[in-house]
C-alpha cells in the first residue's frame, strides 16, 4: 500500500504538467519571448566575461629580412603577417576560454561520487535543489542506493562536456599550431628573398584551409539542466566556413584588393568561428560562481537583510539615537586612542630627543638631598666614635666608623634597658636610621636616572599599538590598490608560474612523441598547445621579470620555444636553464 511520500513524489511530474496546461496560450508565448530574450541577454553577458585581451605571445618573423625585397612586397608582407598576429591572438584568447571550462569538468569527473552529488544538488541554483532532494527520496523509498541516480545523471552531464569540449581543444590547437607553422616558413622564404607574392599567398591559403579542420558538427547537451531524467533526442550545431572564391584561387599573386579581399575572408571565418565558440560555452560552460556558491550568498543576504532591519531599528529612522550615540562614543574612542598612543607619545619622543642631553648637566633636587644625609651621617658617625673611643685615628672612612658604631651597638645591646637610658643604644639606633635613609635615597636617585635614560623606550611601546595598526591598514590598503598579474601575487603566484612552465615541459616532450611515432595530425595539437602554454607563461611572467630586470632574456627564450624548427632537446635545455636562473621561476625558500 503507498504511503503518502510515495503518492506525493509519484504525482509530483503530473501536478507540474497540469500546472502547465493551465496556462493560457498568449502568457505561454509571452513567456517565451521572455525566456528567449533573457538568453540573448545571458549569451552577451558571457561574451562580456571574457574582457579585453592581454598582451600574449607575440608573432615574429625570425629571419633578416633579404635586401631584394622590395618596398611594396615590404607592406604587403607586413599587413599579412599583421592579420596573422591578430588572428593568433583570437585563437589563443578562445582556446583559454575552452581550456578553462575543460579543466573544470574534467576536475569533476575525476572527483568523488560525493562531490558530484554536491554539484548536482546544491551548486545549480535552488530549483535544482528541490529537484534534487526530491530525486534523492524517490531514489531512497523506491531504489537500492538513494544517490545512484544522482551519480549516473551527473556523470552522463559532466562527460557530455568534456567529450566536446576536448573537440574543440584539439581541433583549436591545431589551428593555432598551423598558424605559426606557417609564419615561421614565410620567415624562410623573407630571409632568402625568392618569390614573396607565392609564399603570401601559401600561408593566408594554408591557414584558410587549415580552419576547415573546425568545421563540422558539435552536440549540445542531451539533457535540460532542469531536468534529472535522461533524453535520448540530440541536437547540435554545424559549422561551415566561407571558401575561398574561384577568382582568388585561379591567380597565382594577390595583390591590392586580391590581398585585402583574402584578409577579410580571413577574419569572416574568424568570426563564425567565435560565434560557435559562443553558443557551445553557452551551453557547456561551468555554472557560474555566483550560482556555484548561491547557499553563501543566500546566506549573507539573509544576515545583511536582519542587519539592515537592525540598523534601522536603531537609527532615526526607527525613533532611536543609538546609532548617533554610537557613533560619538566611537570617535571618542578613536580620538583618545590617537591622542594617547600616536599624539603623546610622538610628542614625549620629541622633548626627550631636544631636553636629555640638557637635563644631563643639571643635578636634581633629590641629589643635593642625598649629599646633605650622607653630610649629616659621617657627622653623627664621628661624634659618636669621639665619645666612644679614646685611641682611634683621625682619619677613619665611614665604613670603619660604622664597624666601630656597630660594634659599641652590640655591647650595648647585652643590657638593653640600662643603655637605652644611660648608655649610647639610643643613639647608635638614630644612627641606623640616618644610614637606612641615606641608602634609601641613594637607590631612588638610582631608579630616577634609570627611569630618565629609557623615557624614550616607554614612549615608543606607548605608540606601538599605533604602529601595528598603520601596518595593517597599510598592507589591506597594498592588497587593495596595486594591481596583480596574470596569475595573483606572492608564492601563490610563484607557484602557479612554475606550473605553468612544468605544462610547458609537458607539451613539449608530447609534440617530439607525436613526431617521432609520425602522427603529424596530434604533433600539430600538440604544437598548438605548447604555444598555448607559452602564451600563458608569457602573460604571467612579463610584470615581475620587468620590474626585476629579466625580463629581455626571458623573452627571448620564451620565444626560442615557441620556434617550430627547433629540437625539441634543445628546448627542454632551455626550460631547464629558465627554471635554475630566473628569479621569477625559482622555486621560494621555505619560511
Amino acid at each position: 500500500m503507498e504511503t503518502t511520500f510515495e503518492k506525493l513524489f509519484r504525482n509530483l511530474g503530473d501536478n507540474i504538467e497540469n500546472l502547465k496546461s493551465q496556462v493560457p496560450a498568449e502568457f505561454g508565448d509571452r513567456f517565451g519571448n521572455f525566456r528567449k530574450n533573457m538568453v540573448a541577454l545571458a549569451k552577451q553577458s558571457w561574451k562580456a566575461d571574457r574582457g579585453p585581451p592581454r598582451e600574449g605571445l607575440p608573432l615574429l618573423l625570425q629571419s633578416p629580412w633579404h635586401p631584394s625585397i622590395t618596398v611594396g612586397e615590404t607592406n604587403e608582407v607586413d599587413k599579412v603577417v599583421e592579420a596573422l598576429r591578430d588572428f593568433s591572438a583570437e585563437l589563443l584568447s578562445l582556446l583559454k576560454v575552452v581550456c578553462k571550462h575543460l579543466d573544470f569538468w574534467r576536475l569533476k569527473n575525476e572527483g568523488t561520487d560525493a562531490s558530484k552529488v554536491r554539484l548536482m544538488i546544491l551548486e545549480r541554483g535552488p530549483w535544482q535543489l528541490v529537484l534534487g532532494v526530491s530525486r534523492f527520496v524517490r531514489g531512497s523509498i523506491w531504489e537500492k542506493s538513494a544517490t545512484s541516480g544522482l551519480v549516473s545523471a551527473v556523470t552522463t552531464r559532466i562527460n557530455e562536456r568534456v567529450l566536446v569540449l576536448t573537440a574543440v581543444q584539439r581541433r583549436l590547437a591545431s589551428l593555432v599550431g598551423q598558424v605559426h607553422m606557417e609564419i615561421d616558413k614565410l620567415s624562410q622564404d623573407i630571409g632568402k628573398g625568392h618569390h614573396i607574392p607565392e609564399a603570401l599567398v601559401s600561408s593566408l591559403s594554408a591557414v584558410l584551409r587549415a580552419m576547415s579542420v573546425l568545421e563540422g558538427s558539435y552536440d549540445l547537451p542531451q539533457t535540460d539542466a532542469s531536468s534529472y531524467e535522461d533524453v535520448k533526442a540530440t541536437s547540435s550545431i554545424s559549422l561551415r566556413f566561407d571558401e575561398i572564391s574561384d577568382n582568388l584561387r585561379s591567380k597565382s599573386e594577390w595583390k591590392g584588393k586580391d590581398m585585402d579581399d583574402a584578409v577579410d575572408l580571413l577574419f569572416t571565418n574568424l568570426d563564425l568561428l567565435r560565434t560557435l565558440i559562443d553558443c557551445l560555452m553557452f551551453h557547456h560552460r561551468k555554472p557560474h560562481k555566483i550560482t556555484r556558491y548561491w547557499l553563501r550568498y543566500t546566506g549573507g543576504a539573509v544576515g545583511l537583510a536582519f542587519a539592515s532591519g537592525w540598523l534601522i531599528r536603531h537609527s532615526r529612522l526607527g525613533g532611536s539615537d543609538d546609532i548617533d550615540r554610537w557613533l560619538r562614543e566611537g570617535r571618542e574612542a578613536v580620538m583618545t586612542f590617537i591622542r594617547e598612543h600616536v599624539e603623546q607619545p610622538l610628542l614625549s619622543i620629541r622633548d626627550d630627543l631636544f631636553e636629555t642631553f640638557r637635563k644631563r648637566h643639571h643635578e636634581p633636587d633629590s641629589l643635593g638631598e642625598a649629599q646633605l644625609t650622607a653630610e649629616s651621617l659621617n657627622r653623627m658617625l664621628l661624634e659618636f666614635v669621639k665619645h666612644t673611643s679614646d685611641k682611634l685615628p683621625e682619619d677613619l672612612t665611614e665604613q670603619q666608623m660604622m664597624e666601630v658604631m656597630m660594634t659599641r651597638y652590640e655591647e650595648e645591646l647585652v643590657h638593653p634597658l640600662r643603655n637605652l637610658l644611660a648608655g649610647q643604644l639610643a643613639r647608635a639606633l638614630l644612627i641606623q636610621v640616618q644610614k637606612l635613609k641615606l641608602d634609601t635615597e641613594r637607590a631612588m636617585l638610582e631608579l630616577n636616572q634609570i627611569l630618565r635614560a629609557n623615557e624614550i623606550n616607554f614612549a615608543i611601546l606607548a605608540a606601538f599599538p599605533a604602529v601595528i595598526v598603520t601596518c595593517f591598514l597599510g598592507y589591506f590598503g597594498k592588497v587593495l590598490l596595486i594591481e596583480t598579474d596574470e596569475v595573483g601575487r606572492g608564492r601563490a603566484a610563484q607557484a602557479k608560474r612554475r606550473m605553468l612552465m612544468a605544462e610547458v615541459e609537458k607539451a613539449i616532450m608530447c609534440f617530439q612523441m607525436m613526431l617521432d611515432e609520425a602522427r603529424q595530425e596530434e604533433a600539430m595539437w600538440r604544437f598548438g598547445m605548447v604555444i598555448y602554454g607559452l602564451d600563458r607563461l608569457y602573460k604571467a611572467v612579463k610584470k615581475v621579470a620587468v620590474e626585476s630586470g629579466e625580463w629581455p632574456s626571458l623573452r627571448g627564450d620564451i620565444l626560442d620555444l615557441a620556434k617550430p624548427r627547433l629540437s625539441s632537446t634543445y628546448k627542454l635545455q632551455i626550460t631547464a636553464r629558465m627554471e635554475r636562473i630566473y628569479e621569477c621561476l625559482v622555486p621560494l625558500p621555505t619560511l
